[in-house]
């Protein structure tokens, strides 16, 4: 199980990467890892500002249906084009290729409250 160390995490299993007041956001290999092959995502919130915590998408595995949840407060500039065609690039490259959205961060002081690489790692281990 990969878990970068440059990225912030979630206790949703979402992670964010941060670059001058955008972020981008993906959910970890280890949350695709336990939804197993996932056949669709569904975003309808692009061009909207949510608070930190609300929903902006669901994500579909053979399994189950889960929720996205905003990991930051902001506006959701772009959603990952690929994700229509090939969701299971999530899948295969979770940190790379598989990102789900792309935000403008409202309040940047919310990603002092994420996780680190190892608080997270320590969450999924126990």
């Amino acid at each position: 199980m990969s878990i970068p160390n440059e990225l912030k995490y979630t206790k949703d299993h979402e992670w964010v990467r941060h670059e001058s007041g955008e972020a981008t956001v993906g959910i970890t290999d280890f949350a695709q890892g336990e939804l197993g092959d996932i056949v669709f995502i569904e975003i309808e919130t692009r061009g909207e500002s949510l608070d930190k915590d609300e929903i902006f998408g669901t994500i579909e595995a053979v399994k189950t249906v889960s929720d996205l949840f905003m990991p930051v407060a902001g506006e959701i500039t772009d959603v990952n084009p690929k994700l229509e065609d090939t969701p299971d690039i999530v899948n295969k490259d979770p940190y790379g290729d598989g990102w789900i959205i792309k935000i403008k961060i409202s309040d940047p002081s919310q990603l002092d409250g994420l996780l680190t690489a190892e608080d997270y790692k320590a969450l999924v281990e126990t």
